[in-house]
């Protein structure tokens, strides 16, 4: 691979391309000019492969109704196995066009309206909507702060599931607080949910973005039963390729995926177009290389702005994230209220961040910082959010 493919800090100019991160900056902040590190994607340049790949589908002059082929099945399954020790089998995967119209779909293929559904905050905020949307219930099981960083609340996981709860909505890794799930966790979750027989969504769009040292458990291969685990992918996430829009559900219990590609069908909404299979493709095929580079730059990025945080950042601190480009910060120590603390972010530091609060419970007082970007970027908003302290 030439080196060049992997020049992560060379600038990329997003504006004007209608990415939502840069170009909807004035909507979203109401101001154009602040520097956006909120949008889960990065700026920087997907794989090469992947480019590759799409200018030679753009070279065939018709893009019709596209398939999916079999080497889209065998570079997943291949990826898996290699990556995550998890063999799966092709009649497992359901394709859709993106992991939040999957978790929505398994909201309306698992549970009747009314009934609950059990999420973690302070979490991704669609896993609150696709609940609400489709009249289902939340029931919240907060995360537990600790020095350490975040855990799951055992007891009164054990109480919430004792509700009547049918499903969970899992976030592994978990989007905002960077934390890469051990197995003793998880195989906890799973006998609580066992014992009360519930189904667990697991969201691992994260799965390949751990830090060196970490590693990611596939929640369905620790399960003894394979119906009690489904699991959301995608490598949007993992080779900054979101706006392609294809992901997959893995379900290994046919009656379930029945049942999923029944609500599917109902939505009449195609997974597939050539470019997001030939990308999908190319990148668990061929992006590995280009995923280890990445992991080392993103640690990079992130070991920057601990010790920053840690030295010129009085009344904001951060736990270490073990996985994703995300990271957590806790602004309570400024002493401003929500309001005022996404006001001094934006008018002040000129930064433009995810509030906390867009993700429940437990966000208050906190802002999330997108580092997948160049690391000038990233030691810019350092300093800017130094100098708006004062």
């Amino acid at each position: 691979m030439d080196k060049t493919e992997l020049d992560f800090d060379r600038p990329i100019d997003r504006e004007g391309t209608a990415a939502v991160k840069w170009d909807a900056r004035l909507a979203q902040f109401g101001d154009p000019g602040v520097l956006p590190l909120w949008v889960a994607d990065m700026d920087l340049p997907a794989p090469a492969a992947v480019t590759r790949a799409l200018a030679a589908r753009a070279a065939h002059p018709v893009y019709g109704y596209t398939l999916f082929p079999d080497a889209l099945f065998s570079a997943l399954a291949d990826w898996m196995r290699e990556r995550h020790h998890w063999v799966i089998e092709r009649d497992w995967v359901i394709m859709a066009p993106g992991v939040v119209p999957s978790l929505a779909a398994v909201v309306q293929a698992l549970t009747e309206p009314g009934e609950a559904v059990i999420v973690q905050p302070p979490v991704y905020a669609p896993f609150f909507s696709v609940v609400r949307a489709n009249g289902r219930r939340v029931v919240e099981n907060p995360l537990r702060p600790t020095p350490a960083g975040y855990a799951f609340d055992l007891d009164h996981l054990e109480h919430c599931a004792a509700t009547g709860a049918r499903l969970l909505i899992l976030c592994s890794p978990h989007n905002p607080v960077g934390r890469v799930w051990r197995t003793d966790e998880l195989t906890a979750l799973l006998e609580i949910t066992r014992r009360h027989r519930m189904v667990v969504l697991s969201d691992e769009i994260h799965h390949d973005l751990c830090f060196p040292g970490e590693v990611h458990h596939p929640l369905a291969r620790l399960a003894e039963d394979p119906a009690s685990v489904i699991t959301a992918a995608a490598p949007s996430k993992t080779f900054n390729i979101p706006g392609l829009g294809l992901s997959v559900l893995i379900c290994p219990d046919p009656i379930q995926r029945r049942t999923l590609r029944h609500v599917f069908d109902t939505f009449h909404v195609s997974a597939s177009n050539p470019f997001s299979v030939a990308g999908f493709t190319a990148a668990y095929r061929e992006g590995g290389p280009w995923l280890d580079a990445l992991l080392g730059y993103l640690a990079g990025n992130r070991d920057l702005a601990l010790d920053f945080i840690a030295a010129r950042l009085p009344g904001i601190t951060a736990i270490r994230p073990e996985g994703t480009y995300l990271l957590w910060l806790d602004c309570r120590g400024l002493s401003l209220d929500d309001a005022a603390l996404h006001a001094f972010f934006i008018q002040r530091a000129g930064l433009g961040l995810s509030p906390g609060t867009l993700f429940g419970t437990g966000g208050s007082g906190h802002m999330r910082l997108n580092l997948g970007a160049p690391r000038a970027v990233i030691q810019q908003a350092l300093e800017q959010l130094a100098a708006a302290l004062g």
